[in-house]
């Protein structure tokens, strides 16, 4: 196993911001940061991240944890895989595991990982250093790519010959398995063996937004009777639905300047990018997706979509503007002149020229299908069509303020009325609630196919050996949980099980001793919490430290639980006791905090040991029931007496000074001259 101390060391070297940026925009919000939550759909961020704590915490959806458990969830992976690859980010080098430690899911993950990368370098050096590879050098060399736009892109050249990466892989001791997880690699038809899976093709290397290579797509050099791009087949690694072609070098950018521009092609991206204007990414030779455009939104608010003005990129632009503004994204579009696209247009008149043009030509999504529909006669032949498209296109904004400030510009320019404008908006909002509640309908059906169709492959799959069980009480049950896209519901977790928890971190031993003395953890109904309690009357016992830092940085769940415990939405802003003398608490008396605390915690205690005396009391042969009855009346009267009894007389205040001193500085009061 990897040691503790390693397991301490990358989690001290993460920076769990800019490891969560890799997916969020945030922005600073006192002394956390703040974004929309990455694990549900949202419009109003509730996501926060605490680096003094390294944890995160979303107050929409509860989701919470350390800079582990966010790769984890992101990437779809385990703890040990989560761990390596935050230690080959940050320099931290761990030591290898035994094979039979690692789950099979975990070596396929990595193997193909592994399989991308060797094909990377395989296809780099081919395109650099083989005479077959002229040609593509010489397309590169025309776009005045050179050798380091090349290196960077991770560019190369799949050699014509049909087994030739597939025998060098071999021999360098890559798994067949691997390759063909990957699609690298494909089955002969004839079953004699495997041929590869990209032939004579300019290669580009697809990456995630961490930076790993998880796919590539090939282009096709010269005129050939076939597909001008191929790309990899969905992996365990990569879903071309949740993918966007240079993300990873554009995602800071987008963050600057909180705005994407989208363009169809991988050499738009990188000519782009190449002439400075670093804040583009392209939908990878997909049509645009949902997942997509939530993607882009955790970056940015703005989306400047420029697609090619053949028909194709009419129809492609249309759905993504539907698809943008339902994300919520305020949208632009651009069309380049004639016969030109991003990559030729910034090649022959430069970035200046693009800036200027994006600038003057760009348009709202409205005065743009205006603007072509009057251009094209549409508008004086098929206005009320046109009229309608807009109004669909409006409908899937979700703001209904937004959806009445365009319904106000639109009939500035159509002149049909807004009353009637409002009629038909309201008709097209009724038809798709039906749809999107049909396709729910339909998505969900489809899941639990595919939920019954894991189901009987892993009955039928052979048994192999055990998963590794990290440190503590971290066995956290997958197979149930809700997909990442799905909005997860909160563990809802007693309140006060959790306010006595967090005064024992927050106030240490003293407190720790207090309500030790009147609670145990039976009394505790979350079973999480009831082995945090247990752990830190443990850890008191033998005198080791107790501090919300010394469990943030513990094994999982730890810092999971802290998130929910610990941190607050709202944080009190800290010069608010320089402007009025009075230094604001959480918690006036601590004491007294606990003392509500406990009193519910036995109250509910003794609730559902009524409940359950009840049933065995049913339950009970005869000779036991008055046994059982006679439990239930005692427990049904001290509930009484707790009930009725102030909690200073259920609970008396601590004796020790220490503790009387946190009771009694409730607050600091200053004059103005003392604060001066």
């Amino acid at each position: 196993m990897i040691p503790d101390e390693k397991k301490e060391e990358v989690r001290g070297a993460a920076d769990i911001v800019e490891v969560v940026e890799d997916y969020v925009k945030l922005k600073r919000s006192g002394r956390s940061w703040k974004g929309l939550c990455p694990f549900h759909d949202e419009k109003t961020p509730s996501f926060h991240v605490t680096p003094n704590l390294g944890i995160y915490k979303c107050f929409g959806c509860g989701e919470s944890g350390d800079v582990f458990n966010f790769v984890m969830e992101m990437e779809g992976v385990g703890f040990v895989e989560a761990m390596r690859s935050l230690g080959d980010r940050y320099g931290v080098s761990l030591p290898e595991e035994e094979a039979e430690e690692l789950t099979e899911e975990h070596n396929l993950r990595e193997g193909i990982y592994h399989a991308l990368k060797y094909a990377g370098v395989f296809f780099f050096r081919h395109l650099m250093e083989t005479d077959k590879a002229k040609k593509a050098r010489d397309y590169l060399q025309k776009r005045g790519y050179n050798r380091e736009v090349i290196k960077k892109y991770g560019l190369g050249y799949a050699p014509p010959d049909g087994e030739k990466f597939y025998k060098t892989a071999i021999d360098s001791g890559i798994n067949e398995e691997y390759l063909l997880e990957a699609g690298l690699i494909k089955p002969s038809k004839r079953d004699d063996g495997f041929y590869d899976a990209f032939r004579g093709r300019l290669m580009f290397p697809i990456f995630n937004p961490s930076g790993k290579v998880i796919a590539y797509a090939g282009r096709v050099l010269g005129k050939k009777k076939t597909a001008k791009y191929i790309n990899s087949p969905q992996t365990k690694v990569y879903n071309k639905s949740k993918v966007l072609y240079g993300i990873n070098f554009a995602k800071n950018d987008i963050r600057k300047k909180n705005e994407v521009i989208l363009v169809e092609g991988y050499t738009d991206v990188i000519s782009l990018q190449q002439a400075g204007i670093k804040n583009v990414a392209a939908s990878s030779g997909t049509s645009l997706t949902p997942d997509q455009m939530k993607l882009l939104h955790r970056y940015g608010d703005t989306i400047t979509m420029i697609y090619d003005s053949d028909s194709a990129g009419k129809r492609a632009m249309k759905r993504g503007i539907n698809i943008a503004l339902h994300e919520g994204m305020d949208v632009k579009l651009l069309e380049l002149p004639e016969g030109e696209d991003p990559d030729s247009f910034v090649r022959q008149f430069g970035k200046e020229a693009f800036q200027e043009l994006k600038k003057e030509e760009s348009e709202g999504f409205l005065d743009y299908t205006v603007h072509k529909a009057r251009s094209s006669g549409r508008w004086n032949e098929a206005k009320e069509k046109v009229v309608t498209e807009i109004l669909e296109s409006i409908a899937h904004i979700p703001d209904q303020i937004k959806q009445e400030v365009e319904v106000q510009k639109l009939n500035k320019v159509s002149k049909i009325g807004d009353r009637a404008l409002f009629d038909e908006l309201g008709k097209i909002n009724s038809r798709l609630k039906e749809e999107r509640k049909k396709a729910k309908k339909r998505e969900q059906r489809r899941r639990e196919r595919e939920d019954r169709k894991r189901e009987q492959q892993d009955t039928d799959r052979p048994t192999h050996a055990p998963r590794p069980h990290t440190v503590g009480f971290n066995e956290q049950v997958k197979k149930n949980a809700p997909k990442r896209n799905e909005p997860k519901q909160p563990v809802k977790r007693p309140n006060y099980e959790k306010e006595l928890i967090r005064l024992m971190l927050v106030y240490e031993r003293d407190m720790i001793d207090y309500i030790g003395s009147y609670c145990n953890e039976n009394q505790f109904e979350d079973e999480q919490l009831r082995q945090f309690y247990e752990d830190i009357i443990e850890r008191y016992k033998e005198e080791k430290e107790v501090s919300v830092e010394a469990y943030a940085a513990r094994e999982h769940p730890y810092p999971q639980l802290i998130g929910e415990i610990v941190i607050d939405e709202h944080t009190v802003s800290e010069r608010h006791h320089e402007m009025v003398g009075v230094k604001y608490q959480k918690d006036k008396n601590p004491y007294r905090t606990a003392k509500g605390a406990m009193k519910a915690l036995k109250i509910h205690y003794l609730e559902r040991l009524q409940v359950d005396l009840y049933q065995r009391y049913n339950s009970a042969e005869e000779e036991k029931k008055k046994k059982v009855m006679k439990a239930m009346k005692e427990a049904g009267r001290q509930r009484s007496i707790l009930q009725q009894s102030p909690v200073d007389e259920l609970f008396p205040d601590p004796d020790s000074d220490a503790a009387k001193k946190v009771s009694d500085k409730v607050f600091e009061y200053k004059m103005k001259h003392e604060r001066e």
